[in-house]
């Protein structure tokens, strides 16, 4: 498992009962998690510091317990990288703190390649991740089938000082988008994706992820540069295993160009303490070196 070590601004502090009691700078938030399925609580004390509650509804949904006044909206740093955060209407904050270990194998990459390097990034959500890779130096195209999503991720863009970079945003269904890009000619160096299990597009499409994943990477293979570099997945579906996703870039990605493919998941240490919480996966493809 991948851990994010350093990422000052996010704590995870405590976790039991189906929640987690977490750190976003100086605003502490409870929010449910399914993987926290043990009953104990390991500092009882800090729970009642909590500025905000997410209690999940038995019809669906849920809604945020303000506890504590806190801000609309508010700002945290991760190394030279800022993101703007706000209470969404189903438990996010707009930022996976635990992505930041791919936010660095991102950035990693793009500087050993010392040359420029074009980046798709699909279901691009707010941007963290674009934000990264566009502080790196690279080209950007952003793509998400929502339009207020796409508007967080210009926002972060701005507040980065990065607005003048080289980064299109594009509200669209991703499949549909890349079949477009396919017909016109353009090639991308790196492709990433944080494909949700199930989803609609933004003229109501309807994604799932069993049914609609291997078609989505079989149209990327012609998006594939000639000096392609890096492939990622990130997946949150239980139901499916760090093997399967691996064998789906075997069986799409690997076969326009031989690479090394591997995958593990990530996780949030919790602090002054050996619990860690899973956080989903990420599988790779990427190029082998000469």
């Amino acid at each position: 498992m991948r851990l994010v070590q350093d990422f000052n601004e996010y704590q995870l502090l405590d976790m039991a009962d189906g929640e987690k009691l977490e750190k976003w700078q100086d605003i502490i938030l409870v929010r449910p998690d399914p993987q926290v399925i043990w009953p104990t609580k390991t500092y009882e004390k800090k729970w009642s510091t909590a500025h905000a509650r997410y209690h999940r509804s038995k019809s669906g949904g849920g809604a945020w317990e303000i506890i504590k006044q806190i801000p609309e909206r508010f700002t945290v740093h991760y190394k030279d990288l800022t993101f703007c955060l706000k209470l969404m209407g189903f438990k996010h904050t707009g930022l996976f703190p635990e992505q930041a270990t791919n936010w660095n194998l991102l950035r990693e990459t793009i500087k050993n390649a010392d040359r420029p390097v074009k980046v798709l990034n699909l279901f691009a959500y707010t941007g963290a991740a674009s934000v990264a890779v566009l502080k790196e130096g690279a080209e950007v195209v952003h793509v998400d089938s929502s339009k207020g999503m796409v508007e967080w991720a210009k926002e972060n863009v701005k507040i980065n000082h990065l607005e003048d970079k080289p980064i299109r945003f594009i509200v669209d269904d991703c499949l549909k988008f890349v079949k477009r890009e396919i017909r016109r000619g353009n090639t991308y160096d790196i492709i990433l994706m944080d494909p949700p299990s199930f989803g609609r597009g933004s003229k109501k499409e309807v994604w799932s992820i069993e049914n609609d994943l291997y078609p989505l990477l079989t149209a990327c293979q012609e998006l594939m540069s000639e000096n392609f570099l890096l492939f990622m997945i990130n997946s949150y579906s239980t139901g499916l295993s760090k093997m399967v996703m691996e064998d789906l870039l075997y069986l799409t990605v690997n076969q326009r160009e031989n690479g090394i493919i591997s995958s593990d998941e990530i996780g949030l240490p919790m602090v002054d303490s050996k619990l860690v919480l899973p956080c989903g996966q990420t599988t790779l493809w990427q190029k082998k070196r000469t």
